[in-house]
């Protein structure tokens, strides 16, 4: 008789955003005359600039004539789009990237639980905590950590690096040494960001311990401030030991046509197996390549019209993060983020666990959010708002929470 694969057993639950989406179902179905405002999950909500409009209305086009039509991507993605992200992403920032360093994907998201694949399953992890659930996730489905502790809801062979007020949400090197450390910065769901200094430290840690850093970079484009750096390869050192996950959907507005990539440098070598060659070899296997059409947008992302009109969307809605933390404050709780990205991060009020937050929040302001909880044990007592709403639910929700 056939066997499953009993690690999807240990899952604890359903995936974070499933039950969000459950319970905010629910509560509609039994309430259908209050209108809910959504500042949880991460999802845009401007349409897709002008620029890629045209892109992928020129792109249809090719595919209805012969001479121009194209079947199967290249596994790897099209020449035209990875030489631009090498140019636009990494040389205009000093960064040393080859075009066939770069591999394009159907996005972050995928990539980052796909990742994990090339390493052994005896690898140990270690992860920010809170953190993005599908880092943590996608190992328990490999079998790579342990047995999972309901009562402090941890697993016994990850290990993690707390980030709260209290360290300025800045991960300490861990005591015990990881193989494979996933960072994301600016950071989901806290909202944080790291210096270059603060991420050189991690660089220098990784080559001197032997440890793989993989890196999502998904909300670079927020970043306002000039001492946090857009990639890690901004690092000396980086290329020995980072792989670098980029997306376009939160900087082009791409979630609902996905597309995405990861850097793996030649020189991040296993003994004398090199990780480029690994990555390659599973892209290869297991996907098709990203559309055309999709490609051929991602492409006028980085044109100078796209480029203007994405400068306009991010500010959209870092507006939004700005009207979010200080409505927020005004209202008297401890709130941070907001500043190199789309999150803002609170405190929940008067003790309350962070679910008990969220159905208060829901029932009491018809306002959606995502618990701290969530993102593991160190998010309880916390609670995460997303600026990707539109201005005039961002500021109606404000209002609706100040008056509870």
């Amino acid at each position: 008789m056939f066997k499953i694969n009993e690690n999807y057993l240990k899952l604890p639950g359903s995936y974070l955003f499933s039950t969000i989406g459950k319970k905010v179902a629910a509560f509609t179905e039994a309430n259908p005359d209050k209108p809910i405002i959504r500042l949880g999950i991460g999802d845009v909500t401007q349409p897709l600039a002008p620029a890629i409009i045209q892109a992928l209305h020129s792109a249809v086009d090719e595919m209805g004539r012969a001479e121009t039509f194209h079947g199967y991507a290249p596994d790897l993605g099209y020449s035209f789009l990875r030489e631009t992200i090498a140019r636009e992403d990494y040389e205009a920032k000093g960064c040393q990237i080859g075009a066939d360093e770069i591999f394009v994907s159907d996005g972050a998201k995928s990539d980052s639980a796909n990742i994990q694949e090339i390493f052994s399953n005896d690898c140990k992890i270690a992860v920010c905590d809170p953190v993005y659930p599908v880092y943590v996730d996608s190992n328990v489905m490999a079998g790579r950590t342990g047995t999972y502790d309901p009562k402090t809801e941890m697993w016994s062979d990850v290990i993690y690096m707390p980030c709260t007020k209290d360290n300025d949400f800045v991960p300490e090197l861990p005591k015990e040494t990881p193989d494979l450390i996933y960072l994301c910065y600016p950071n989901n769901p806290t909202g944080s960001a790291l210096t270059k200094e603060q991420l050189q430290v991690w660089v220098d840690y990784a080559n001197k311990n032997g440890s793989v850093i993989i890196y999502d970079a998904a909300y670079e484009a927020y970043i306002s401030q000039e001492n946090v750096p857009h990639s890690i390869y901004e690092c000396p050192g980086a290329r020995t030991c980072a792989i670098e996950l980029r997306s376009f959907s939160k900087n082009a507005g791409f979630t609902g046509t996905r597309l995405g990539f990861t850097v793996i440098p030649k020189e991040l070598m296993c003994g004398e197996v090199s990780l480029h060659s690994l990555w390659a070899r599973r892209h290869g296997t297991k996907y098709n390549g990203a559309p055309y059409i999709i490609q051929k947008a991602g492409e006028a992302v980085y044109s100078a019209e796209g480029k203007a009109q994405l400068k306009e969307q991010v500010a959209y809605y870092m507006k939004n993060a700005s009207v979010i933390y200080q409505g927020l404050k005004d209202a008297g709780y401890d709130v941070s983020g907001g500043i190199n990205a789309p999150y803002i991060w609170m405190q929940t009020p008067k003790g309350m666990g962070s679910w008990e937050f969220f159905d208060y929040l829901l029932e009491k302001a018809n306002v959606v959010g995502t618990p701290g909880a969530g993102f593991g044990p160190s998010g309880e007592g916390c609670f995460r708002l997303t600026a990707f709403g539109t201005y005039e639910n961002t500021v109606a929700a404000m209002e609706r929470i100040k008056q509870l």
